[in-house]
């Protein structure tokens, strides 16, 4: 989870009958993931160049190149950087499970007081302040007012040109699942408003924006960054285009032991056998581990990313 200041072969594609399932026939080898595109090179034309030649089979970025009245990217910006690479595939990164106090639908209003809670005039939507990501507020995000704000978010992503969107905090629902009186989490905890699930509530709120995007461009990818736990659902499973994972391989200096892996890749078996992309991306701080962690990331087929956290570099990835 980071936020700005914050070739794939011809592919296959094959429809469901509700119209949001995508089956991927051939998987990406290599991805970039770059939030903050302007530590790439020096002017906005360098970025571009650099990101079309970096021979990546996904890119994924923010919507925006920068936060000025003219920050997101162009129809043409885009056009040339999926040029660069025969099939290529460029993602908006956009986060749906918090609000962020450096976009354009945040009002001064809302800002958190010395405690992280919103000012009482702020939306019911908006929740405290995220106490690892300062200007980052988690919402109550089945909620329609928080919705409406994002949707057009959605909208504009598609009309810019991006081949798809990648959702950060899809897994903002493990935050409500957590109990005050005995101190745990609790898998399936029911939301009191929708009378669902939390995390039955964040599949439909991935599903609301797979069909607003599908309208517009049925071969829209749908790419949920996290939460992997989700895909024990099918029909997430089927709506979905693959997923991104982090902090799987990598512990540090070290590579992820087996039993911490287990788990999550026990849930990626699952999406991996419906024929679609498993993208990890972590975050060594050795490089000598490199290697090893491109050997695991083979062995289970998955791509692999190596990057900084702060996501300002084009990384290492296949």
């Amino acid at each position: 989870m980071i936020r700005m200041k914050r070739i794939l072969l011809p592919i296959l594609w094959g429809f469901s009958v509700c119209g949001l399932a995508e089956t991927v026939a051939l998987k990406p080898e290599s991805m970039a993931y770059v939030l903050q595109a302007d530590s790439l090179a020096a002017s906005r034309e360098a970025v571009v160049e650099r990101l079309a030649s970096c021979g990546r089979d996904v890119i994924v970025l923010d919507a925006a190149y920068n936060t000025a009245a003219k920050g997101p990217w162009t129809v043409e910006e885009l056009a040339k950087i999926r040029q660069g690479k025969a099939g290529r595939r460029v993602l908006a990164y956009v986060s749906i499970g918090e609000a962020e106090d450096y976009r354009p639908y945040w009002q001064k209003n809302w800002d958190a007081d010395k405690d992280g809670k919103p000012d009482a005039s702020a939306p019911a939507f908006l929740n405290t302040e995220n106490p690892d990501w300062k200007g980052n507020y988690r919402v109550r995000f089945w909620q329609s007012e928080w919705q409406k704000i994002m949707l057009p978010a959605v909208d504009q992503v598609v009309q810019q040109g991006f081949d798809g969107i990648y959702l950060d905090i899809v897994d903002a629902f493990e935050f409500y699942e957590y109990d005050a009186v005995s101190k745990d989490w609790q898998d399936n905890r029911v939301n009191s408003e929708t009378g669902r699930p939390y995390r039955q509530d964040m599949i439909a709120w991935v599903e609301t924006i797979a069909k607003r995007a599908r309208a517009k461009n049925p071969r829209f990818w749908v790419i949920p960054q996290n939460a992997a736990a989700l895909l024990q659902d099918k029909k997430y499973r089927q709506m979905i285009s693959g997923i991104g994972v982090e902090d799987l391989l990598v512990k540090g200096k070290r590579l992820s032991r087996e039993t911490e892996m287990r788990h999550v890749i026990g849930f990626l078996e699952k999406l991996k056998a419906e024929g679609k992309p498993i993208l990890l991306i972590d975050y060594p701080k050795s490089d000598s581990i490199h290697a090893a962690a491109f050997d695991q990331a083979a062995k289970l087929g998955f791509s692999l990313l190596l990057t900084d956290r702060e996501l300002t570099t084009l990384g290492e990835s296949r």
